[in-house]
């Protein structure tokens, strides 16, 4: 006799949970490590010249600065738009 053994399912997540919350919590999280990494570079790393930064530890602090502004900005405006919409469509009901 062969058992099979059963997978465990994923949990389906509820209607209300539809992922506003966390694209809120991450977009903000991508855009304040954007904003620290811009001003560590600025501050503590040499700052910026016309050709771009002016050690190592500027141009890896660049490089996650130029990473993190737009995907987090971009995150956190879905999450806003979201949380506008649900909030439009809770006072209709």
């Amino acid at each position: 006799m062969i058992v099979q053994e059963s997978k465990p399912r994923a949990a389906k997540a509820s209607p209300t949970s539809d992922g506003t919350a966390e694209l809120l919590r991450g977009g903000g999280f991508m855009v304040g490590t954007g904003l620290l990494a811009g001003a560590l570079l600025e501050l503590f790393l040499g700052g910026m010249t016309p050709t771009g930064a002016t050690t190592n530890g500027g141009w890896l602090s660049l490089i996650v600065a130029l990473m993190c502004l737009p995907f987090g900005a971009l995150l956190l405006t879905l999450g806003i738009a979201k949380w506008l919409r649900n909030r439009r469509l809770g006072r209709l009901r």
